[in-house]
């Protein structure tokens, strides 16, 4: 998150400043969750349409909201680039636990672009059947920063037609939320909503990275792009 400061000033306008810079923190946060809300209805008999309303309620709120990501001097110009839908990179995971070699309970630091690294638990693994053969995905729980699932990764495309320090896909404190089942254990995985974090538009941003165990041999050519 960027950090914001502000001088004092006789007249309260640092005051007034900082009120309006965190209503729209919350407006924004309000906004981002209610959309994932819409696409969790809606991908349950229309994946595809869920994806298209993601896609252009993200791309309003990265032109227009005052707390998009995107420099406010690019703003009014942004257009938001993705790969084709692809339904074949929509999968119902089961969460398997960690191994005794990775216990649950182990707190480890995660990466920044740039700042302190922020710590996390290894909760489970995600085995997940791509097209071309199965890879494994470490699913992790942030700690100390709102709590909740993360699901960071990097793959082929990085660096070139992406990010090159990866995308996300789920990310609770931030509402990206795609569903699940608490009684079989599940989440949804679509890599059509994968998503650049903040740092790709604007290095003023610190964002957690996809730690080496999220790192993918395979190219994922769906969701958010950059070329």
């Amino acid at each position: 998150m960027i950090a914001s400061t502000h001088s004092a000033q006789p007249d309260g306008g640092s005051d007034r400043a900082g009120l309006a810079h965190d209503l729209a923190l919350a407006d924004w946060r309000r906004r981002i969750a209610a959309l994932y809300a819409e696409v969790r209805h809606l991908a349950v008999t229309a994946p595809a349409t869920a994806v298209e309303h993601w896609r252009s309620v993200r791309e309003q709120l990265y032109r227009e909201h005052p707390q998009s990501p995107v420099p406010e001097s690019e703003r009014p110009a942004f257009r938001a680039q993705h790969f084709p839908y692809d339904p074949a990179l929509r999968f119902d995971v089961e969460v398997r636990p960690a191994d005794h070699q990775a216990p649950t309970s182990a707190s480890a630091p995660i990466p920044m672009s740039t700042g302190s690294p922020l710590a996390y638990r290894r909760i489970g693994w995600l085995d997940i059947p791509f097209p071309a053969g199965p890879r494994r995905l470490a699913l992790l729980w942030v700690e100390g920063y709102a709590d909740g699932l993360f699901l960071p990764f990097r793959d082929a495309t990085n660096g070139t037609e992406t990010y090159g320090a990866g995308r996300y896909l789920l990310d609770a404190a931030k509402s990206a939320d795609l569903g699940g089942d608490m009684e079989r254990g599940t989440l949804i995985l679509d890599f059509n909503f994968a998503y650049h974090p903040s740092c790709a538009f604007d290095p003023r941003w610190s964002c957690p990275l996809a730690p080496p165990e999220n790192r993918l041999d395979v190219a994922v050519r769906a969701g958010e792009r950059m070329a």
